[in-house]
């Protein structure tokens, strides 16, 4: 396949693939982003991109960055794209991060802190007071060097000395599964970034069409939203546009307008966002849309759902959706992004198997029709070049067609390794099969291959993904474990199962011998609200078992496959289980219009903020709206992130105001909390 688009001096690095661009197509937009992920955008050109990157890179060169890794902290934006670069400019490595909210939680960005033992971050001047108050607490915050990126001026670029990386220079760190305990930053070359975006153009038929948009509302940290769109940007030629994730959330309608004013033909996300977009968008916005330019909607991240797609391409058909556009995935950070993929203009490939017999590892194929069946997404062919195995677990051989196994690849985008992690690197990266065969990247993933297409079917390991985000459960275990007194010393377990064609969380815990007579309800109320506060996830069950009757190994590990298979099944030993009522439609709100929203004096503006709240807590909480209690904790709601967003975003848009996000996670009452947004709504407005 010719790739016209593709420059044919690129080289093998990122930083001379952009200076081939700035130097061809100099004026043309790169990327745009859109501020209100609506209208207002701003714009960065390959020229003004390649001369940001070689200014900040020359503060970089100043520091002797050269091979030394750098945190990058910024909210999603074009700043953070250009200090991104930079790093490349610098042969510097670059380590997209996030700083946590005010007021949370900033363990994680510690524990990279420590494992990288970088020396310098860039953020923008926004951020910076935010990140040093939050990052006080981090011993290794004096050593530090900074920039804030947004004001170092363009100038000097000129002082920026070449420098030449090579395929093998480490590019960047992609810490997007990192446990608190014990991040794992996976060190991906330059070489594996390119190789991996050349398979995905090749499999997914791009064509060199430059009128075409790229469009995401994805994390720009993480390995879809950072390979699959801002290097994929740069590699194709295309303007991408992109807009912060909490604008997607928010209003789900903004993704899909953007591809349609925009007339895009590639965009991606996770299940549950398409899920999201059916139950958000309304008809008559709907009507307003024009999804036929849409070519490459790429689905991963997340467990695939057949009902989720047939969901969304029956729903969005009229308005131009063709099923056909979807484009199932599969990958991870350690093999840079992609493994395998579908074909552009193909349907996805489904496979129906005998349900009993997928929980014992076997594949048997079996009709729809058939009530012990379960039909599975294909995610595609593996990437030219590379070689896909699925290899039993405990032999180490392969598998044959009809046994379910671990997924192992090995290819030029399989990456170098985990950073300063000998040991894990040489289990994950360099396994080898029985009689020492092959060297192979072992992705934890369990699946089977049908025709040539290969199908995922659970996990070896004990990762949740959840809405495309990663978490350990060891991590949620020990908030868990602290948040009741009733929780026994024993210990428990944190999985997620598909509720709804979505994932959940489910806490199994042992309670402790001298509460057998514990509440039920006040106990997973503290649950629900450790786990929203640490993590901003909701927790749709909180089980309680006897003492001595958690499923472990003999030597005492936690068995979380028994736990989560017992409690699908219904046999765990139960003293009580309270199930959160699945909310498949987020809070919607009453708008208010006219002069009530108007100026009203302080207390007729408390009495409707006591309207919206109460209803939308009550449609979350699946009560009555009378039965909202003023007295309880915001805390104890256990309001995840998804939620706590779209509640925020009502409340903003009804009243005029802007509200602090922590708000949400604070340790106060409803009423408290109504209380402080009418106190500021007021003073804004000067009543």
């Amino acid at each position: 396949m010719s790739h016209s688009f593709k420059p044919p001096t690129q080289g093998e690095t990122l930083l001379n693939l952009l200076r081939w661009r700035a130097n061809h197509q100099s004026h043309q937009r790169a990327y745009t982003f859109l501020v209100d992920g609506e209208i207002e955008a701003v714009h960065l050109t390959y020229a003004n991109l390649e001369r940001q990157a070689r200014a900040i890179g020359a503060w970089l060169q100043q520091k002797n960055a050269a091979g030394q890794p750098i945190l990058l902290l910024y909210s999603p934006g074009l700043d953070f794209i250009a200090a991104l670069f930079a790093c490349f400019y610098a042969g510097a490595i670059a380590v997209p991060a996030y700083p946590p909210p005010l007021n949370r939680n900033s363990a994680r960005l510690a524990a990279i802190m420590a494992n990288t033992q970088a020396k310098i971050f860039l953020t923008t001047t926004a951020m910076l007071t935010q990140i040093q108050r939050q990052m006080a607490e981090i011993p290794a915050v004096k050593d530090l060097s900074w920039l804030t990126t947004d004001t170092w001026p363009v100038e000097m670029a000129d002082t920026w000395a070449e420098v030449n990386p090579k395929a093998d220079t480490l590019a960047l760190l992609q810490y997007t599964s990192g446990s608190t305990a014990t991040p794992k930053g996976v060190m991906v070359t330059h070489g594996n970034i390119i190789q991996n975006l050349d398979r995905v153009v090749q499999t997914a038929g791009f064509e060199p069409d430059r009128h075409r948009e790229g469009v995401s509302w994805l994390p720009p940290y993480h390995d879809l939203g950072l390979i699959g769109f801002v290097f994929l940007g740069i590699y194709s030629g295309r303007p991408f546009t992109l807009m912060s994730p909490l604008a997607f959330i928010q209003k789900p309608l903004r993704w899909l307008q953007a591809i349609s004013r925009l007339r895009a033909s590639y965009s991606a996300g996770p299940n549950f966002a398409y899920n999201l977009c059916v139950d958000k968008i309304t008809p008559e916005q709907r009507a307003e849309l024009d999804l036929s330019c849409w070519k490459i909607a790429i689905v991963g991240a997340d467990p695939i759902c057949c009902e989720t797609l047939e969901r969304f391409a029956h729903t969005f058909a009229p308005y131009g959706f063709r099923q056909q556009a979807f484009y199932p995935s599969y990958g991870l950070a350690e093999a840079t992004l992609v493994v395998s993929g579908g074909l552009q203009s193909a349907l996805p490939v489904t496979c129906t198997v005998q349900a009993e017999a997928l929980k014992n590892r076997r594949v048997i194929i079996t009709s729809p029709k058939e009530t012990d069946s379960q039909t599975l997404v294909g995610c595609g062919r593996s990437l030219v070049g590379q070689n896909v195995l699925i290899v039993d677990p405990q032999t180490l051989r392969p598998c044959p067609p009809d046994q379910i196994g671990e997924i192992w690849v090995a290819g030029p985008s399989v990456a170098r390794g985990y950073w300063r992690q000998p040991e894990e690197t040489q289990h994950t990266f360099q396994a080898r099969l029985a009689g020492g065969n092959g060297q192979f990247l072992r992705t934890g993933d369990l699946g089977f291959v049908q025709e040539g297409e290969l199908f995922i079917t659970g996990r070896l390991k004990d990762l949740i993904i959840i809405r495309g985000c990663n978490y350990y459960p060891q991590d949620i275990e020990k908030i868990v474990k602290a948040s009741h007194p009733a929780l026994g010393p024993r210990g428990g377990a944190a999985f997620s199962v598909e509720i709804d064609h979505q994932e959940q969380l489910v806490i199994v815990w042992e309670v402790e011998r001298r509460h057998r007579s514990v509440d039920v309800n006040s106990v997973a109320e503290a649950v629900r609200g450790a786990v929203a506060q640490t993590f901003e996830l909701e927790t749709y069950a909180v089980v309680l078992l006897k003492p001595g009757h958690l499923p472990k190994t003999t030597s005492g590990k936690i068995q979380r496959y028994q736990c989560r298979k017992q409690f699908l099944e219904n046999t765990l030993p139960v003293i009580g289980i309270n199930i959160q009522p699945q909310q498949k439609n987020l809070p919607q709100a009453k708008t208010l219009t006219g002069d009530t929203v108007d100026h009203p004096g302080h207390q007729q503006l408390q009495q409707q903020l006591e309207e919206q709240v109460r209803t939308q807590l009550a449609e979350f909480l699946k009560v009555p709206p009378d039965q909202i209690d003023w007295q309880r904790s915001i805390q104890t709601l256990g309001l995840g992130s998804l939620h706590a967003t779209a509640v925020k975003y009502h409340l903003e848009e009804n009243f005029g105001i802007a509200l602090s996000p922590e708000m949400f996670f604070e340790d106060i009452t409803l009423g408290q909390f109504v209380s402080k947004i009418a106190s500021q709504t007021t003073s804004e407005r000067g009543n």
